[in-house]
This record gives structure tokens, sequence and C-alpha cells, in this order.
């Protein structure tokens, strides 16, 4: 049996505590590729739990991807650290690229940003604001980390919703991910920055705009060399925007070419909270602490116009982080801070994290259920939009389509340099049932000819 032992007097879950216990001897090499798991039921019986208990486990590491389960056979491990590599792989060589310039909008956005906003929960927004207005403001220059009852509130969500056990004084409040990676490039080495392909169109621009060159990481593979690459930039929880989970297998690999490149890891957590079949992916960053840039937002589960995020880097690179931002006075707006500091102390942003989480296990279907006769899902379900891989020509007929009724839908390609993949990328947070069924009318139209 696993030598795993379950806290019942706990705060924990009984199914997090043994999905933990059981990565943990993964990591640890306890348990290595191939070694068979004992089953479900008798699991249950060893630990004294319900088998519901197991399964649960079971199934999130599952979703994560270190675990296996094999009809007729059982339950196996699929990942493991990795023993160091004597020899250069080849697997994946990234590639040079160019950004294609950004769509404009029109009338209703079905985009990848937009998320929904529960109206239920505008007393507590306002609540929020009141507050602020009656707050003492900081006599001068903030503390460019952040407010520190800010840092502590996020400090203790990380460690409850992302697995991620670090201080109030390891956290930099920023103005959102991309002023995070603002902070971040400039502390790095000279060198390129590998961005996924197809991959977040902010990030790719935002490396140029700082004179670095772009190499493409191709988003479904393996990464095995980084080249020349100072740091890597993924999605790893919820890939944008083929919104493919990074499994354990492949994030092993990643931190394994970035140990021997000596680069960084930017781990973009964007749109960790919102999965449906199980409990959110830890982040990547638990992982690796040393070699990890974490970035995180409230644009997914706030509101993207609140420009607030958070940055957790390894201890030399927060330092140079923190010593330019203390000279330049940069930093995130007090007023945001405090209402983001009221919506966390009050529960606001864990409901509304629920709330939208069933707004979109109830749409995703819905989208599912109209496309899949045109096209083919790129990833799972979760999040707050999907993406359909269908041929140039369709893709733009039907964009144009919807475009006609009053919706702009963004092309898969926008977000592609040099992966050569089309389709449609359909967003459905910020629009209402009856709009996305409109939007979905007019799409599906266009396809059927």
């Amino acid at each position: 049996m696993l030598p795993v032992t379950l806290d019942r007097s706990s705060s924990e879950p009984l199914p997090a505590q043994l999905a933990g216990q059981v990565r943990s001897l993964v990591l640890s090499g306890t348990l290595g590729t191939g070694d068979r798991l004992p089953s479900s039921r008798a699991l249950a019986a060893d630990l004294g739990v319900s088998r519901a208990v197991t399964e649960q486990a079971y199934d999130q590491l599952t979703a994560e991807g270190w675990l296996e389960a094999r009809r007729g056979s059982g339950t196996y491990v699929t990942a493991t650290r990795p023993t160091a590599v004597t020899s250069r792989p080849t697997d994946v060589t990234p590639r040079p690229t160019r950004v294609t310039p950004r769509p404009t909008g029109v009338t209703h956005r079905l985009d990848t940003g937009t998320p929904f906003f529960d109206p239920r929960l505008e007393p507590g927004w306002r609540r929020a604001w009141r507050e602020v207005s009656v707050a003492a403001p900081p006599r001068g220059y903030d503390d460019p980390r952040g407010l520190v009852e800010l840092r502590e509130a996020l400090a203790a969500r990380l460690g409850r919703t992302r697995g991620l056990e670090i201080h109030a004084d390891e956290i930099i409040v920023t103005a959102g991910t991309t002023d995070g990676l603002r902070a971040l490039l400039p502390e790095l080495q000279p060198g390129p920055v590998a961005v996924e392909d197809p991959g977040y169109r902010a990030a790719a621009e935002t490396v140029l705009t700082y004179g670095r060159e772009v190499i493409d990481l191709p988003a479904v593979e393996t990464v095995r060399d980084l080249g020349p690459a100072v740091a890597a930039y993924v999605t790893p929880a919820h890939q944008h925007p083929l919104g493919r989970v990074m499994p354990a297998a492949d994030r092993l690999a990643l931190l394994d070419a970035a140990r021997r490149a000596d680069a960084v890891v930017i781990e973009d957590d964007y749109d960790s909270e919102f999965r449906y079949d199980v409990a959110p992916v830890p982040a990547m960053a638990t992982l690796d602490r040393g070699r990890v840039v974490y970035l995180g937002t409230a644009a997914k589960s706030v509101v993207p116009t609140l420009r607030l995020g958070w940055l957790v880097a390894p201890p030399d690179l927060h330092e140079l982080i923190l010593r330019r931002r203390t000279i330049t006075h940069a930093g995130a707006a007090w007023p945001s801070q405090r209402a983001l500091l009221t919506l966390l102390r009050d529960g606001w942003l864990d409901r509304a994290v629920r709330s939208a989480r069933r707004v979109y296990a109830e749409r995703a279907p819905r989208v599912a259920e109209a496309m899949t006769p045109h096209a083919t899902l790129a990833g799972p379900l979760a999040g707050m939009y999907s993406t359909w891989l269908l041929p140039e020509p369709d893709a733009v007929r039907a964009r144009d389509a919807a475009r006609a009724a009053g919706f702009e839908i963004n092309l898969l390609s926008t977000y592609a340099r040099s992966s050569g993949l089309t389709g449609l990328v359909i967003g459905f947070g910020g629009v209402t049932d009856t709009e996305l069924d409109q939007a979905l009318t007019a799409l599906t139209g266009a396809l059927a000819r």
C-alpha cells in the first residue's frame, strides 16, 4: 500500500491531502514511471475512507498528468522528475517569430479576457469602493511591493487555491500580468525569450518592445531544449489559447530544460481557477521556486480594468525588481489595491469565482454542441473560452458573419506565429446567454454553407 497518512482534523479536504501526498511520492522518486497504484477501492479500505475520496484524488492527479488510468488494468504513474540529461535533446527547437497585429473589436466581444460578472455581487463591489473612499491614502509613495495587508491576503489565497506556500514579503503587487512581465524583463540576462506558439499576444509584443527576440515554443509539444532563450513564457494551467493543461511530464521536462540553459520559466497562471471537472491544477511554481517566476492576475476573477496582478520571483530577481521599482516609484494604484483587499476579506472574490465557474460550465457545452459538427475542439472544456480548429477560409467566413451580426470573435491565426494553426477562439464570459446564442447562430450558419 502507499505510504500516506490522512489527517481528519485538518481543514484541507481528504481528497486534496491524498492527491498532494501521492504527488510528493512521484516527485521524490518513491513512485516511478510505470508503477501501478492500488485500486481506489483497495486504497480506500487501507486508509479507512470512502471510495469517493480515493477516486477524487486519482481523478485530480490524472487530470494533472501524473497518473494514467488503463482500462481493465489499473492506475499507473506516467510522470516523474527526469534525471540529468548528458546529451542535448532535439525534440523541440524554438523558432524565431514575428507578431501579428490584433484585430479591432465591434459591438460585443466574445474574447478570451472578458469575464462573467454576476449582477448579484454588485452590492459587495460597491461596498469595497465605499471603503476606499473613507480610507486614508498613503502620505507619500507607497511600498513598491504593494499594500502589506493585500499581500498577506494574497499569500493566504495562493496557498489555499494554488498550493503556493509563500510569505507576503515575497509578493510584488503589479498593475496586471503584462506589468509584471515588464518589471521582470530588464532584470533577465541578455538574450531572447521563448513564448508559446500560438500564445498570449500581449506577452510576445511586450518582449519585442523591450528589444528582445521572441522564440517560438510549440504550445502542445514537450519542450526539452530552450536553445539560446534566457526565459520561457508559458501558460501551463490553461494554455492560451488552445486550452490544454500542460501535463506533469511536460512541466518537469521544461523545468529540466530551463536548468540546463540557466533560464527562468515565467508562469502566467492564466484562467487557472475555472476548471469544471476537477480542482484547479497546482501552480507550476510549486515544483521549483528557484527557477519559476509566477505571474497572477485579478483580471479574470474580478474585472480586467481593475488592473491588478501579482508577481512572485526567486530571491535574486525579486531584489532586482524591487530595487528598480523603488527608484522609479513604480507600483499598482492604491485605490485598486485597497478595493481588492476588501473584496478578498469579505469573501467576495471566492463567490465571484464560484458564480463564474457555474456559468462557464453551462455555456461551454452549449458552444461545443453548436461547433462540433463544423470544427475540432483544440483542448478540454475549461475556462471562459474554447478554441476550434478549422481551415482559415472557413474561419474567416464565420468570423465575418459574426461581425456582421454585431459580434467580434478572434481568429486563431492571430495568436499563431510560425505554427500555422487556424480556427476560431470563442469567448463566452462577457456576453449574455441570448447574445451567445445569437453569435453561435451566425457562426454555424456561415459554417454550414
